[in-house]
């Protein structure tokens, strides 16, 4: 099965087709580029990009 990410949060889905984090159905496979967060409160990254969840995360959504 193909990664899908929510076009909302950019959270890499792995099965489903609804956002485990943000509840939405607006999900795309046309990502580019991964982040993974393995300690979202220490990162610097992290606050930069908003992220509050350790998880894998899309960089970045195609059109």
């Amino acid at each position: 099965m193909e990664e899908t990410a929510c076009k909302n949060c950019r959270i890499i889905i792995k099965s489903g087709n609804k956002c485990p984090i943000c509840a939405s159905t607006d999900i795309t496979n046309k990502i580019s580029g991964y982040i993974i967060m393995l300690d979202c409160e220490k990162s610097d990254i992290a606050k930069k990009l908003n992220i509050n969840l350790n998880s894998t995360f899309a960089l970045n959504i195609k059109s």
